[in-house]
Formats: structure tokens, C-alpha cells, sequence
């Protein structure tokens, strides 16, 4: 009768551990439904780096997450849709990033909120987007020595 009582206390400390780290990993990813979002859009000429799930934030502070990327055939960009939670107005003046963590940091979207009085609507796509840049293009023009617009 002992080995039962303590084969069940172990089995429940278990399952107990299983749920509390469910409920941390929704927590983590966004899944947890904790607070409303409403979603926005952006078109970037490139967007290495972001995939579906990736953080989107305003002054360093996590806003939101992407919901879903994908390439429009007629102009060629990546579209990308995300979310910003409940409360937090964007100014429709305002641009889009992706902008990278550090050299060997990920990627994530940046708002970098206008002086606009008015804010975007559910759904809206804000125009004035900045795509990611190419570490690797960088180093190449540093290592080939591109000095464009040098007038030596």
C-alpha cells in the first residue's frame, strides 16, 4: 500500500509540472488569450528574420507578435500582418522596422510611433515601412572596401 500512495504523489507532482509548464510556454508565445490585440499590417521590401510568432515592440516593450507573413505576387514584398494589444493606439503616422536584437540576436518588428493625433484602425496597413538589413551585404561593402560617395 506504500509503494501505491507514493507512485501516486510522484505522478501527480508530474502532471502538475506538465501543466505549469504548459501554461508558462502559452504564456511565452502569446497563446495564453490574456489580453486583446487588433491587427495591423506592413509591406517590407525584405523580411529576413521574422516569421510568425516573432515579438513586435514599441520603445524596447513587446506590443504584440506577428500572425502571419507571406510574399504579394503583384508587388513582390513580403506582407506582413501582426497584432497590438488592446489600448495601445498607433499613430497613423507612424513607420515599421524589422530591426535586428545584435549581431547574433534575432530579428523583430519595430513601431516607431508618429506625432499623429489620429491612430490606425483595426486592419489597417501602415505605409511607411524600413525592411531588414543584410548583415552580410554590410560586411561585403566593408570588406571590399565601397566607399560610394567618397569624392577623394
Amino acid at each position: 500500500m506504500s509503494e501505491s500512495t507514493t507512485e501516486v504523489i510522484v505522478g501527480g507532482a508530474v502532471l502538475a509540472a506538465a501543466i505549469g509548464f504548459l501554461v508558462y510556454a502559452g504564456q511565452v508565445t502569446g497563446f495564453s488569450g490574456r489580453s486583446a490585440e487588433y491587427p495591423l499590417s506592413a509591406s517590407f521590401r525584405s523580411a529576413d528574420g521574422v516569421d510568425v510568432g516573432t515579438d513586435v515592440r514599441m520603445a524596447g516593450v513587446k506590443v504584440g507578435r506577428v500572425t502571419g507573413i507571406e510574399l504579394d505576387p503583384a508587388t513582390y514584398r513580403a506582407r506582413a500582418v501582426f497584432t497590438v494589444t488592446e489600448g495601445i493606439d498607433v499613430p497613423d503616422d507612424s513607420a515599421v522596422s524589422i530591426s535586428s536584437e545584435g549581431l547574433l540576436g534575432g530579428n523583430y518588428v519595430e513601431i516607431l510611433p508618429g506625432g499623429s493625433p489620429f491612430a490606425f484602425a483595426p486592419g489597417d496597413e501602415i505605409e511607411f515601412t524600413q525592411g531588414s538589413v543584410s548583415l552580410v551585404s554590410l560586411l561585403m561593402k566593408f570588406v571590399a572596401g565601397d566607399d560610394e560617395g567618397n569624392t577623394e
